[in-house]
């Protein structure tokens, strides 16, 4: 193990092993690489905790579609930035070639009706920002 830490390993998983603790560590290891060491993210009154995926406004849990989870998600992932609206209809679609071209707009404005209209932000020309006070 050691010679693994020396050699630049991140995390060492010995076997037998439970996918559980192994699905947790792959996120505990995504989380990080991204800039996300820790598990609950907040924006204003909106909390994400990475581990469970589980969302909550206020501190009472929000109820989610799956489309919708996914574009909070990636929103929420990089809060204050600009995500390009291909590259969220890619990662909430995953491949299926038969998207709609207005149903991004439709999750989204569901969602502003879910969490509040001032918290997404429409970027004419480019995509959405998930807007949290500094």
């Amino acid at each position: 193990k050691v010679a693994g830490f020396k050699a630049g390993a991140d995390d060492y998983l010995v076997k037998p092993f439970r996918v559980e603790e192994l699905v947790m560590r792959l996120r505990a290891l995504v989380r990080r690489s991204a800039g996300h060491g820790q598990a609950r993210l907040t924006c204003g009154p909106l909390l994400f905790d990475t581990q469970t995926g589980l969302f909550e406004l206020d501190g009472l849990p929000l109820k989610l579609t799956a489309f919708e989870w996914r574009v909070l998600s990636q929103l929420m992932l990089r809060r204050n930035a600009v995500i390009e609206r291909l590259e969220l209809l890619e990662r909430v679609y995953e491949g299926d070639a038969d998207v709609d071209s207005n149903s991004l707009e439709v999750i989204v404005g569901r969602l502003r009706k879910k969490i509040g209209a001032q918290l997404i932000e429409t970027v004419r020309g480019r995509g959405y920002r998930l807007v949290c006070a500094a």
